[in-house]
């Protein structure tokens, strides 16, 4: 073999042992993925506040579920039976630098009716109650904080009756449920306007809501 082709083959054989530590090292000088956090809230019918939620800046992933119940991976039609204790909720995802927590709440509170216990516009039953359920000691203290200016300012006379309680396990609802506004987009914009959900937070919160 010639001694250029012996090279070559050097040069080849010392690149494939370099590669595995030449990629270990652009992955630990790759910048860090930004942290991410979560939010959870029940305001009715999961389908709007989903919608409701993707419309906000920051907010990355938006998933429909149960929580507050004490029954494991509850179905859909388990939870409607309203015995299992579970409400319909929002797990919101989002980037604490794009959006904070405390803009979320803001957006939260003008779009339900926080007015009404165990029911949403047209919907009623314990499934259908308002909560905000915080992850953390910041969480909670931010929307008893948020509770409280609310309870100064709100624009309305009816005392407020969402709930501020930990987090539990949340569990996803079935497929079908989630972008529900996006794959049924007729049947969607029927529901919410036959409901009254707009309608009425035009009512409580004026120009103001959602």
């Amino acid at each position: 073999m010639r001694v250029g082709a012996l090279r070559t083959l050097g040069r080849l054989l010392l690149a494939a042992l370099l590669m595995p530590v030449i990629g270990l090292a652009n992955a630990q000088n790759a910048a860090p993925s930004a942290p991410t956090a979560k939010a959870t809230f029940a305001g009715g019918c999961f389908w709007c506040v989903e919608s409701d939620f993707d419309k906000v800046p920051g907010v990355l992933s938006t998933t429909s579920g149960y929580t507050g119940g004490k029954v494991a991976n509850p179905t859909y039609e388990q939870v409607a039976s309203k015995l299992t204790g579970h409400a319909e909720v929002v797990q919101i995802v989002f980037d604490p630098t794009r959006v904070t927590y405390e803009q979320l709440l803001e957006k939260f509170w003008r779009t339900i009716d926080p007015t009404t216990k165990d029911a949403q516009f047209c919907d009623h039953g314990s499934p259908y109650r308002t909560a905000i359920y915080t992850h953390d000691a910041a969480q909670l203290k931010a929307a008893q904080s948020s509770l409280a200016a609310l309870q100064k300012n709100k624009p309305f006379k009816e005392p407020i009756v969402t709930e501020i309680v930990m987090a539990g396990p949340f569990y996803a609802a079935e497929d079908y449920h989630q972008d529900y506004y996006k794959k049924n987009p007729v049947r969607y914009q029927y529901y919410r306007t036959a409901c009254g959900r707009d309608a009425r937070l035009k009512q409580l919160w004026g120009d103001k809501a959602h």
